[in-house]
């Protein structure tokens, strides 16, 4: 008989282990899961531990170093990692701790639910029996789960409020799929291994994240390096398009020379923003902004704060930029 693989499920929090109370869904332990979690001992050899129990809205930078360290420190004892969270910022925990853990030698797989395990409706059984598939799959990187889906935890994007469809794998092909077959893994879609496994768990929250809107104030940037802005994230319009008739690019040059590393990206869902294509594009780039090409919004967010956390100066940011540590930017 074959040996089950051993799981550890990290438990944060979340819709998956909420219950009602008076005032609403609030998230409780593991203890809420075991049910749900004894039906799969049948295949695999699980262990659980608690790390927090939080609404996801409440998960900070601080959380995430938590959830990183956390799984580095149990990189040897497992096969695989499965960590259950609430999907409102799964999209950046995930994100967050795949730069934050570097190289890691097994799969570990966010995951969540739009109805709480204790609906009999939940989606949540379905989304942690399709996580600990890849947990147990042997191909190491960090990805989300959900819907019969698996995608790189850098591309998911949550895109619907309450669909059990809720995430998405934006600019980038899913990882995996369940059909018929069971689970299809797409190997061309799996994170490169370059070296020995590390912990860089350094963040710097001196980060915002921009939309831009017309007939935005330059003063703006002014205000955010008064607040002691590090860096910023800006969604322009489609290719990375910028008011330019309200002395908007000032701000950004003020900015840029303060030292603080601007990185530009597109209020579009789908697609890359190119700079290189129109006149406003390449006057950016001659300040200094960094291209942030097809990375989502939370990638974007979470390598620069990531970045900056490693000390890194606005010269090697820029750098690193055009560098896909781990599929959140496409080559080439």
């Amino acid at each position: 008989m074959e040996q089950k693989k051993r799981i550890l499920l990290l438990t944060t929090g979340g819709t998956i282990a909420c219950l009602p109370g008076e005032e609403g869904l609030a998230p409780r332990n593991s203890r809420i899961m075991q049910q749900q979690i004894d039906r799969f001992r049948d295949y695999y050899d699980i262990s659980v531990q608690d790390v927090m129990c939080l609404d996801s809205s409440n998960i900070r930078p601080e959380e995430w170093q938590q959830i990183a360290r956390h799984i580095y420190g149990e990189l040897g004892n497992y096969d695989g990692i499965v960590v259950s969270h609430g999907t409102d910022t799964m999209a950046y925990t995930a994100s967050a701790v795949t730069f934050m853990l570097q190289n890691i030698p097994i799969p570990v797989v966010f995951t969540g639910s739009q109805l709480p395990l204790a609906d009999p409706f939940s989606d949540g059984p379905d989304n942690l029996r399709t996580a600990f598939s890849m947990a147990s799959a042997g191909k190491p990187g960090v990805f989300v789960a959900f819907d019969r889906k698996i995608m790189l935890g850098c591309r998911a994007v949550k895109v619907r409020a309450s669909d059990f469809a809720a995430f998405e794998s934006v600019n980038a092909r899913y990882a995996a799929v369940v059909t018929h077959r069971g689970l299809v893994v797409n190997e061309k879609v799996l994170p490169a291994i370059w070296g020995e496994p590390q912990l860089l768990d350094a963040i710097s929250k001196d980060v915002f994240l921009l939309k831009l809107t017309p007939g935005l104030s330059p003063e703006i940037f002014d205000a955010l390096l008064g607040l002691g802005c590090k860096g910023i994230v800006i969604e322009a319009f489609g290719l990375g398009g910028f008011n330019v008739l309200n002395r908007g690019l000032s701000g950004i040059q003020r900015a840029v020379a303060a030292g603080v590393s601007v990185v530009v990206t597109t209020q579009c869902l789908y697609d890359s923003s190119d700079l290189q294509v129109y006149q406003v594009g390449n006057r950016l780039l001659d300040m200094g902004v960094i291209q942030g090409k097809d990375m989502t919004s939370e990638a974007a967010m979470t390598k620069l704060m990531w970045a900056i956390g490693q000390g890194l100066d606005p010269a090697q940011i820029q750098a690193l930029f055009r560098k896909n540590l781990a599929g959140e930017i496409t080559d080439g």
